[in-house]
């Protein structure tokens, strides 16, 4: 029973730190890299949600593009 707890003890501790560590990559990585939008109605269309459909897409938006100035014509740009 005493090695069950300790077990379970090294568990939650290992969990705890893979959290503290994961939180932060994840908030950065999706500031500053690169991170994903749903894209809903007509307004981009016919290159987004084409047709008629009343589904949304789902877009990756690609931070580190803006922050090198490498956008060139044609591409779509988000503002948000």
């Amino acid at each position: 029973m005493a090695q069950a707890q300790g077990l379970g003890r090294r568990y939650i501790k290992a969990f705890f730190k893979g959290f503290f560590v994961a939180v932060p990559v994840t908030v950065t990585f999706l500031d500053r890299v690169a991170c994903v939008a749903r894209v809903e109605g007509a307004s981009m269309q016919p290159s987004l949600n084409p047709g008629e459909r009343q589904v949304s897409d789902v877009v990756l938006l690609n931070h580190w593009s803006i922050r090198n100035y490498e956008v060139q014509r044609g591409d779509i740009v988000s503002l948000v």
